[in-house]
């Protein structure tokens, strides 16, 4: 695997890549990586020739008084990683590299209504940095296809949405949710968590899985379930954020006769916020 630092070497790793004819697949990450992100790899190289991933701790993303400076920063690790793996390519540019002007006098990208809910709701400007940083990392790749994860659907929701609106010529591919074995989602935050909330964090996955088997059984109350499950995480010992099923297609309040579902949900344990999800198709 080479290591790229700048958007001229990187441009030219990939034009010879892509005179050869070769399909580039890529993984953008913030690193710190886990086993979910390397089964983005896995699925990158099934559908591409040469696979590219990026880490980068993208500033514009993170709100006054989120984990910024304290967001884990392993880039050895991460290589070795990423290498056996078989990624072909790690783009780790710096923050001047990627914002050469500044961070407030960037161009930035905004992806209206599907940005303002849930997490755009609870982290003002947060899909704004994603979908600046994304933008200008696809600029600077020039990927044929784009692997993120489902852990992050609304994420995913405004990539896709962002791609189609500005006509751009990416393929992007959803990756189901990684889990441990007790089915809490693998996240960098999760090495927030102590022994203690480690135990409790897969409780907002089992609460979850409840609300689907009550949504299959002919439920349509929604607001009702959306109530007890906040009720069941603040009783395990979170704090509520959103708990929310939605139409997949736009992520709005779903109603009774919309059959194809997501319930996104974002709780805090300790020092961590985390996010979950589960599609339901009735």
């Amino acid at each position: 695997m080479i290591t790229i630092h700048t958007i001229a070497e990187l441009r030219a790793a990939l034009g010879k890549e892509r005179f050869k004819g070769k399909r580039i697949g890529f993984v953008p990450t913030m690193g710190n990586l886990h086993e979910g992100h390397l089964q983005l790899i896995d699925q990158a190289k099934g559908s591409s020739d040469v696979v590219v991933s990026s880490i980068f701790v993208n500033p514009l993303q993170f709100g006054a008084g989120e984990d910024l400076d304290n967001y884990p920063r392993t880039l050895q690790e991460d290589q070795a990683k990423l290498a056996s793996r078989g990624c072909d390519y790690l783009f780790a540019p710096t923050d001047a590299e990627v914002y050469p002007h500044g961070r407030e006098a960037q161009t930035q990208v905004e992806v209206p209504v599907i940005s303002d809910l849930y997490c755009g709701a609870s982290r003002p400007g947060h899909f704004r940095g994603v979908a600046t940083v994304v933008t200008k990392l696809f600029g600077m790749v020039q990927p044929d296809v784009a692997i993120f994860g489902e852990k992050d659907f609304q994420q995913l929701m405004v990539i896709r949405r962002m791609t189609e609106d500005l006509s751009l010529p990416v393929e992007i591919q959803g990756s189901p949710i990684a889990r441990s074995e007790n089915g809490l989602a693998l996240s960098s935050r999760n090495g927030y968590l102590s022994t203690e909330e480690l135990a409790i964090a897969p409780a907002l996955n089992q609460i979850l899985r409840d609300s689907e088997k009550l949504i299959l059984d002919g439920n349509s109350d929604f607001a009702t379930i959306e109530e007890q499950a906040q009720s069941r995480l603040e009783s395990a010992g979170f704090k509520r954020d959103y708990y929310a099923i939605c139409r997949r297609s736009d992520l709005q309040p779903a109603g009774a006769e919309d059959r194809e579902l997501v319930i996104l949900a974002a709780a805090y344990l300790g020092p961590a916020r985390l996010i979950d999800n589960i599609q339901i198709n009735r």
